[in-house]
């Protein structure tokens, strides 16, 4: 029922007419898509076990078409001997000890190449780029922000002193975990309370 106000909206804004077919083939392509939309998303009735289970027997799309085929005879791009070879020295890899390796190489590698192809095909006009996987929502970049006010316990710290006006910490702030704990002369083979002892010789 949404899509019905939509569909009357374009065919209104068509030059040629009501109803009379697009000259533009995305547009076109668009426009049916609504109207399949608007005929399978508002059924007169539900849809019954059988029909569904008709509907779901024969699938539209299937993720192995991102896989060449073993009966594909001519690839897009053949692999050649010298085109493996060269990739292997390039990644420090090394050289395949049978034919039947190298060709088993040069099947993985034409099968990769085809995923390629087949995800660079897929249309990304209008899509903003993922700068990382993490929750991009405005609640989550606002938390994820660092202010003033995350820094105000330590700048409560410090203080300003002399005529230059440097900035240091204010003693006796120093928290535990701030006090050096960890031993550096630890590993020293010779010391003397918080000195090293180097034995020198006479030459």
């Amino acid at each position: 029922m949404i899509a019905r106000p939509v569909l009357s909206g374009l065919y209104a804004s068509c030059p040629h007419g009501s109803r009379s077919k697009l000259k533009y083939p995305r547009f076109n392509r668009c426009l049916q898509t609504v109207q399949q939309c608007r005929h399978k998303s508002t059924p007169s009735k539900p849809l019954s076990a059988n029909e569904v289970k008709d509907l779901l027997s024969t699938p539209t799309w299937s993720v192995s078409s991102l896989i060449e085929q073993q009966h594909d005879d001519t690839p897009a791009e053949t692999i050649t001997q010298k085109q493996l070879h060269h990739l292997l020295r390039l990644s420090a890899l090394p050289l395949p000890e049978t034919p039947q390796e190298e060709a088993k190489m040069i099947e993985t590698l034409q099968s990769q190449l085809h995923f390629v192809r087949a995800v660079r095909n897929v249309n990304t006009t209008g899509i903003k780029p993922l700068y990382a996987i993490r929750d991009e929502t405005e609640e989550s970049m606002q938390a994820m922000r660092f202010g003033l006010k995350d820094l105000k316990e330590e700048l409560d710290k410090e203080e300003i002193v002399g005529f230059a006006r440097r900035i240091r910490k204010k003693s006796g702030t120093a928290t535990a975990q701030e006090e050096e704990t960890v031993d550096v002369l630890k590993l020293a083979p010779n010391k003397i309370g918080r000195y090293v002892v180097v034995n020198t010789k006479k030459t």
